[in-house]
């Protein structure tokens, strides 16, 4: 299991598009993606403004497929201008789960 952990700033004030934009990501992964096996979003209790995203993909190709759909692109295009510092992305193999 392949799996990418993305920790995403908005600039304050843009806590709702940020949450919509990735709302919409997770949509288009619940009904287009069988192989991504999971797409969870986290929004900080404390501070709306950080997102985490926790991906889990059967293989390099369904996260590649992910990766380098129109949707992901379309995010990017809109999270980019709102963004506050880098998106920190940590890619990995899996080691353990709770199915």
């Amino acid at each position: 299991m392949i799996t990418i952990t993305a920790v995403i700033r908005a600039r304050k004030g843009y806590e709702q598009t940020m949450a919509q934009a990735l709302l919409e990501v997770a949509e288009h992964v619940r009904a287009n993606e069988p192989d991504t096996i999971g797409f969870h979003i986290s929004q900080d209790a404390q501070d709306p403004c950080l997102f985490a995203t926790y991906e889990r993909f059967v293989d390099r190709a369904a996260m590649d497929l992910h990766n380098n759909s129109d949707v992901v692109a379309r995010f990017f295009g809109i999270a980019k201008p709102i963004l506050d510092g880098e998106v920190i992305l940590i890619t990995a193999n899996e080691i353990s789960a709770k199915a």
